[in-house]
């Protein structure tokens, strides 16, 4: 017990107490590669070299000089796995049998170090449900969703609906593209001079092979140099649904004004925030009329955004105040308020070409 508790120690010391000079001479242990991650590695970078496109001239690089891999590429078959970087486990009796006093002796530190961490076997099994991704905790399927804010210029926003409203349902309707348009908002409370525009892309994949077929198409590009001088910023993020929702709506013409609510949460309460909203929706629907829920995976961090659909801005204001006479809306505010760090709404109206309307 003594040795386990000194060779815990000198596991521990360099992380808890490193002074300068003490980083400095910290050797960092890279642990041994297996041979599938050695061969996604390398047959992911190879094919990425050998099909990589320089920019054309005049033109800054885009997803357009990144082409897309499949998933044969991933693995290979281009690439043999790599066997030299890894060798065969033993078996448990093997292990047993054969580790050397050292090697026992830093097993017996390992389980020490965990036990101060984690605690009972319990926790340790609490601590890797918290540790899942969250893709899998709490995406609904295979979907990317994008949304993309594009602040206007004031004077400039009947000819920046013009131009989106002939190219956007140009690349929803090519088959080829494996992305769909969910909707094409104006926001008439709040950030003004704001649209807002959600996509649906079949997976990472799907996103990244539709931005390369666009990028290298040249209406796209035309289409590109006649928005950029309308804006004065503009700004997207991928997100994944949330399971509990039951998926984003699908295309409609109900007619009325959307809300964005949009929430920064807290670094690593996100789990948190879907418990709760898993019993908060059940009220809500009684009420309102969901149309989608996501968290972000790329761009702005901890972001979640609700999209919900009124007749008009009175039969938002009678939803809500009906929502709190229901049991249990009280208790999801209650939990999720103290999660956020800021909150924002828009109000928004859909796009002549919008499916979502």
């Amino acid at each position: 017990m003594t040795t386990a508790l000194s060779s815990a120690r000198h596991v521990l010391q360099p992380r808890l107490f490193c002074t300068s000079p003490r980083i400095a001479h910290h050797t960092r242990v890279t642990p041994a590669r297996t041979a599938g991650a050695s061969c996604l590695r390398k047959a992911c970078f190879s094919m990425c070299a050998f099909n990589r496109e320089e920019s054309k001239p005049g033109r800054v690089p885009s997803f357009g000089n990144v082409p897309p891999l499949y998933k044969g590429h991933y693995f290979g078959p281009e690439v043999e796995p790599d066997i030299t970087e890894t060798e065969p486990e033993p078996s448990t009796e093997e292990s047993t049998s054969t580790q050397s006093k050292p090697a026992k002796v830093a097993a017996g530190a390992n389980r020490l170090i965990k036990s101060f961490l984690f605690g009972t076997e319990e926790s340790r099994k609490e601590q890797e449900v918290l540790e899942r991704s969250y893709s899998t905790q709490l995406m609904r399927g295979k979907y990317v969703h994008e949304i993309a804010f594009h602040q206007v210029k004031p004077e400039c926003s009947p000819k920046y609906v013009n131009l989106i409203s002939e190219i956007y349902p140009q690349i929803a309707a090519d088959p080829l593209n494996k992305v769909h348009l969910v909707g094409s908002w104006r926001c008439v409370v709040g950030d003004l001079d704001t649209f807002v525009t959600i996509w649906e892309y079949n997976g990472y994949a799907g996103f990244h092979e539709t931005y390369y077929r666009i990028h290298s198409d040249h209406k796209f590009i035309d289409y590109l140099g006649k928005l950029r001088p309308l804006l004065r910023s503009r700004h997207t993020n991928l997100m994944q649904e949330f399971s509990f929702w039951g998926g984003t709506a699908a295309p409609r013409d109900l007619g009325g004004i959307f809300e964005l609510r949009t929430y920064d949460l807290q670094p690593g309460r996100l789990l948190e925030w879907e418990t709760s909203w898993q019993k908060g929706i059940q009220c809500r629907r009684q009420v309102m009329e969901p149309v989608g829920a996501w968290f972000t995976q790329l761009g702005s961090l901890n972001t979640v955004h609700h999209l919900w659909q009124f007749a008009d801005l009175e039969h938002r204001k009678l939803s809500r105040e009906k929502c709190w006479e229901l049991p249990g809306w009280a208790d999801t505010v209650h939990d999720t308020v103290k999660l956020i760090n800021k909150m924002d709404s828009k109000i928004l109206v859909a796009l002549p070409f919008s499916p979502l309307k």
